[in-house]
């Protein structure tokens, strides 16, 4: 999703917030797509690297694949146990058509390289559907050509769910797979285990629905490969609770009363071999603080210790959890800017007080040495945390993988908030941002630079209205923001309040009587 700012995808501060359903996940297909000829021992795997435009994991390493269409159904397919096995493989089927080029179905192989260029145009001009251009060229596709490894499910923590069905095929003789220009960014042949090292070098961002399969790949080609796959519980639809998207931060999303269209607020738990750091856990429902610290208690349980409980901000969706968490695991410490600790002081002790530019030492390995930023702006005391090794940026609340960002007079600040990001955009080498809502960032630089065009987009707008005489909130609401509806014109008005105070300050608009009134820059002269 992107960060346009509409009032209702924001990091909110209300523990009175009404819970938003969780979203249904869609039918969709992927390909695990093994060179013909490769070495059992260490197969080689094609894999993606998504755009960086896609709202859903953009940037990511990933396998081809896509959501299902309605006509998915209707393609011949012979020696499928059932109906709904036949259409999840015709998706998969289509998608690495789609995307790759390869035609994996039976008759393909008396088609010249001209004829499945002809084909994939006729599929994506529309000219002809899927099982109807696999009927008139007489193809038609044979389960046995795919084998079922997976049936993975998007966490509920995001907007956008998918119930992916994964199945391993050989790429076909004489094909060799290209990106088609659209959702993918690239993509290329790899050895299994080259890929799994490259993850755990931090050098790609990637989900475990696509780890997974290279680790297990990694280990050989054996007759029992099917059930390796289909070894853990989240291979059969079982949602994941804690995500590694990166080697040693655990991002552990817990369901919060924050504001939609986000669920849950994301606690991370950063981890070497001797210590574990916890990070905004937010939620005061206890069947997730059970879940959470059942997480803890495994990685402390390897021998690790908790080095403290650090609070990114102070809004209630990341501090909710402070006191259980401190209750159960014993004597740990929490830390945060003082500005947090001062707002918090009755409810929530703060032991340690953080300020820009500290460092956090993880000891162990890999030794992680966190840098402290105070970056104000949706909070007056808002802490980021920036790991240059790995270029792993935290950012709390400033930046998020799910919805926009609320700046809240007076806790908020427009001015301050754009200073933030500007100081976040100049970080060298940035590779990933862990926000406090939705998935991991994978292109860091992008995003910023859509968060600052899109505020002083949206600034400039205000400005206008304002000089062409809208001098209340509500005025500028319906001008400016005839995008979003009007159910959120309230929460609107307190952007605009924001957007306002800044212009004050920048000397481009007054305030008198209770309206505002653009400044006369030429009698300023």
């Amino acid at each position: 999703m992107n960060n346009t700012e509409n009032p209702a995808n924001t990091s909110g501060q209300s523990t009175t917030a009404t819970l938003t359903p969780l979203v249904t996940p869609k039918d969709a297909a992927a390909v695990i797509l093994l060179r013909a000829d490769t070495d059992p021992n260490n197969p080689e795997v094609f894999w993606v690297k998504r755009s960086e435009k896609l709202a859903f994991l953009g940037g990511y390493y990933a396998f081809p694949g896509g959501q299902v269409d309605p006509s998915d159904v209707e393609a011949r397919i012979e020696n499928s146990p059932d109906a709904a096995t036949a259409a999840m493989i015709s998706c998969a089927a289509r998608e690495l058509f789609e995307e790759l080029g390869v035609l994996a179905v039976r008759g393909a192989g008396s088609l010249t390289t001209g004829q499945r260029s002809s084909l994939l145009d006729d599929l994506e001009s529309g000219r002809m559907a899927w099982p109807a251009l696999l009927a008139h060229y007489d193809l038609h596709l044979d389960a046995r050509d795919f084998t079922f490894v997976g049936r993975w499910v998007t966490p509920p923590f995001n907007a956008r769910r998918f119930d992916t069905w994964f199945f391993l095929a050989a790429c076909p003789a004489k094909q060799e797979p290209h990106v088609i220009p659209g959702e993918l960014e690239s993509g290329a042949w790899t050895t299994a285990r080259d890929a799994a090292a490259r993850w755990q070098r931090s050098e790609v961002i990637a989900v475990p629905p696509t780890m997974h399969p290279m680790r297990t790949l990694a280990r050989g080609l054996s007759d029992d490969l099917a059930e390796r796959f289909l070894s853990i519980p989240q291979a059969h639809g079982e949602p994941m609770r804690g995500i590694e998207f990166q080697p040693n931060y655990i991002c552990f999303p817990v369901r919060t009363p924050t504001r939609p269209p986000a669920t849950h607020t994301n606690c991370y738990l950063i981890y070497t071999s001797r210590e574990v750091l916890v990070i905004d856990p937010g939620s005061h429902y206890e069947d997730e603080q059970h879940a959470l610290h059942s997480a803890i208690d495994d990685l402390l349980a390897a021998g690790r210790s908790l080095h403290s409980i650090l609070l990114t901000h102070v809004h209630p969706d990341h501090i909710g959890g402070v006191n259980a968490l401190r209750a159960h695991a014993g004597k740990v410490k929490v830390a945060a800017h003082s500005f947090t600790a001062q707002a918090l002081h009755d409810h929530i002790r703060v032991d340690a007080l953080l300020d820009d530019e500290d460092l956090i030492q993880l000891g162990g390995e890999p030794s992680l040495a966190l840098r402290v930023l105070h970056t104000p702006g949706h909070a007056r005391g808002h802490l980021c945390l920036h790991e240059p090794r790995t270029g792993t940026l935290i950012s709390g609340d400033n930046i998020v993988g799910l919805g926009s960002v609320l700046i809240d007079p007076p806790e908020g600040n427009m001015r301050d908030y754009l200073k933030s990001l500007e100081r976040m955009r100049a970080l060298p080498n940035l590779s990933v941002i862990f926000g406090g809502h939705g998935p991991a960032i994978a292109n860091p630089y992008t995003k910023i630079d859509e968060y600052i065009n899109h505020r002083l987009e949206r600034e400039e707008k205000i400005l206008q209205a304002v000089r062409e005489g809208a001098g209340h909130a509500k005025e500028i609401v319906a001008v400016v923001y005839t995008d979003v509806s009007p159910k959120a014109h309230a929460m609107a008005e307190r952007a605009v309040l924001a957007h306002l105070e800044k212009l004050v300050a920048d000397q481009l608009v007054t305030r008198t009587d209770e309206a505002w009134s653009a400044v006369d820059l030429q009698s300023t002269m």
